[in-house]
């Protein structure tokens, strides 16, 4: 095979990868008992695409020993494009590893400050790539052929209390998995089935920044328009022709909150921002949920929210 047949058999075997893959909700809970990154956060899917640290021990170079006081700090694969960010990265990766373990980490926002020119932009495009790695897992409505609008994992049906022992001994799924709550999209397919939850299907799709699948890039709007829908969607006029205003169908899930709740928010200049559009950032990060515009039940946010901005934006909105 030459070289050029290579780079083409690697492209396609890349793109039939990055495609749908379609199973049985109770294939899903089996694959759960073999891939616990299946199940596994936002958090854990970053901190195992990041893989563990190397420790380097500076008072054996001369020249790093000035640097970093004959300290042993942590190094990555991952990371070696970045320079002098050792202290940067060491904060992130205890982030994320905090995070992963269901700490307090968990609920805040990963917020990048620095001056212009120092990297916070070139970090999060890596984080995003990051976010890339593993696939997402979500529900698929069996009668319309619709994947969930906010890519919800399937163990979004289940009770923590109620179910939680029940899959923890049949299919090795720990308890602290189930997290999320079901989104009123997919309440919804369960009324129509008749709580007959095999009839959902679950479809395997592969995060994308290009195509915002999972991963979602927004920014500050204009100040005197810009409302929550940019956040959490809004009601989508087309659709009240068929279905009331509160129901499901009749939203349009296109806020970031609702593209990135598997994976990840962007939030770009976060504090030029008016302070009601950040009120939904609050209930996401600290509840996992959140409202939309209309009457209908809390969405679920399974995701984390990076923001960056500069120093004087920071400064500006901690002196209001």
């Amino acid at each position: 095979m030459t070289e050029r047949t290579e780079v083409f058999s690697a492209f396609r075997d890349g793109f039939v990868q990055a495609q749908e893959e379609e199973m049985s909700l109770e294939d899903f809970l089996n694959l759960c008992r073999t891939d616990r990154m299946a199940y596994a956060s936002a958090h854990e899917c970053v901190l195992e695409a990041i893989g563990k640290p190397k420790l380097l021990n500076t008072a054996e170079d001369p020249r790093l020993s000035r640097i970093f006081q004959n300290r042993v700090i942590q190094t990555w694969d991952t990371f070696s494009e970045f320079y002098g960010m050792e202290e940067t990265l060491m904060s992130l990766y205890a982030y994320f590893l905090h995070a992963a373990q269901g700490l307090e980490e968990r609920k805040q926002v990963l917020y990048l400050l620095g001056p212009v020119g120092g990297g916070k932009s070139s970090l999060a495009e890596k984080i995003k790539k990051l976010c890339e790695k593993f696939p997402i897992y979500a529900l698929k409505d069996s009668l319309s052929g619709r994947v969930s609008p906010l890519l919800e994992n399937p163990l979004c049906l289940f009770d923590r209390d109620k179910f939680g022992p029940q899959l923890e001994d049949r299919y090795g799924i720990p308890r602290r998995a189930l997290t999320g709550i079901a989104s009123p999209w997919a309440l919804k397919r369960l009324r129509e089935y008749k709580g007959d939850v095999t009839k959902f299907r679950v479809v395997r799709v592969m995060p994308s920044v290009l195509n915002q699948i999972g991963i979602v890039k927004t920014e500050p709007g204009d100040e005197n328009t810009q409302d929550i829908s940019a956040l959490v969607g809004k009601v989508d006029l087309r659709m009240l022709e068929r279905f009331a205003q509160d129901d499901p169908d009749a939203y349009s899930y296109s806020g970031a909150l609702c593209l990135g709740s598997p994976r990840c928010v962007e939030f770009v200049e976060m504090f030029k921002a008016p302070l009601k559009v950040l009120n939904p950032i609050l209930t996401a990060t600290q509840e996992g949920n959140f409202k939309g515009t209309e009457a209908l039940p809390a969405m679920p946010f399974n995701g984390f929210i990076m923001a960056h901005s500069n120093e004087a934006e920071w400064l500006k909105f901690r002196n209001n």
